[in-house]
């Protein structure tokens, strides 16, 4: 798998994927980590990518040119890998982030795992990206979740380290993958007795026992109980309030009209 990340601040992103399982993936060649800065894209001799917004407004808006520019290079490699090995590549996934996107989840990395050699991002900063660029590209409008971050770096991270570990090999053994197994919202290692500020914290007997079948029982109770508890703490949909207007013909001035309508809403006696 490989991820093209276009994006003003790489620094920001190297770190995290450079290291731990990411890291090793990297060394295995299981996946690899571009970087493309639409600062080395822009025809602008001051390297600027931001441009203040038509119609108005706060903040800055990054220019589409050097985005489409930096996308398109890296459709290129993608192309000449492809060309090179002699075997044809899956699919290229192009994503950018908003709040308004598509949520994205497991089931949606997994699937991207199988179906994807390419994945482009498009990481904004400031107001965003200038709504061209993901329109030409034909970019997937992706959420990580309902709340706004100040640029599109961290959401890549999130992305490609929940793609990364649906990948065989990425994690040493594929049932490390959570979903392959039944994996407990508690975990527990040595001490088997934690003694914390004159209180004993001791690790449940179950997981003592040595009985597997009682142990993977234990765990499914366990998973059970937290979805339970997360789906009753999830808030309500906020229901949307009604709105009762005035009929149209009392607004309207005309007396007749009014005293018609008045008479046809009366009741007949009965």
């Amino acid at each position: 798998m490989k991820f093209h990340v276009i994006t003003i601040f790489p620094e920001i992103i190297r770190p995290y994927v450079s290291d731990s399982i990411l890291g090793r993936a990297q060394e295995k060649k299981l996946v690899s980590v571009k970087y493309y800065n639409p600062r080395d894209f822009t025809e602008d001799k001051w390297a600027r990518v931001d441009r203040r917004p038509y119609g108005g407004g706060p903040g800055m808006v990054l220019e589409a040119e050097s985005f489409l520019r930096a996308a398109e290079k890296a459709k290129g490699l993608s192309r000449a890998r492809s060309a090179l090995g002699g075997k044809k590549t899956k699919r290229t996934k192009t994503v950018f982030f908003a709040t308004d996107g598509r949520q994205f989840t497991n089931t949606m990395a997994r699937e991207w795992a199988k179906k994807y050699d390419d994945i482009i991002f498009l990481a904004g900063r400031y107001e965003g990206i200038d709504a061209r660029a993901p329109k030409i590209l034909k970019a997937e409008k992706i959420s990580v979740g309902p709340y706004i971050l100040t640029g599109g770096e961290l959401p890549v991270m999130i992305v490609i380290d929940a793609v990364a570990r649906q990948i065989p090999g990425v994690l040493g053994k594929f049932e490390s993958v959570e979903e392959k197994r039944v994996a407990s919202p508690d975990v527990y290692t040595r001490p088997e007795v934690l003694n914390w500020k004159g209180r004993k914290y001791k690790v449940p007997k179950i997981l003592l026992s040595g009985h597997h079948a009682k142990i993977e029982e234990w765990k499914s109770e366990k998973l059970a109980r937290s979805a339970t508890q997360r789906a009753s703490s999830t808030p309500p949909e906020p229901q949307k309030k009604k709105k009762y207007r005035v009929p149209k013909v009392l607004l309207g001035g005309n007396h007749k009209l009014i005293e018609d309508w008045k008479l046809s809403r009366k009741k007949p006696n009965t």
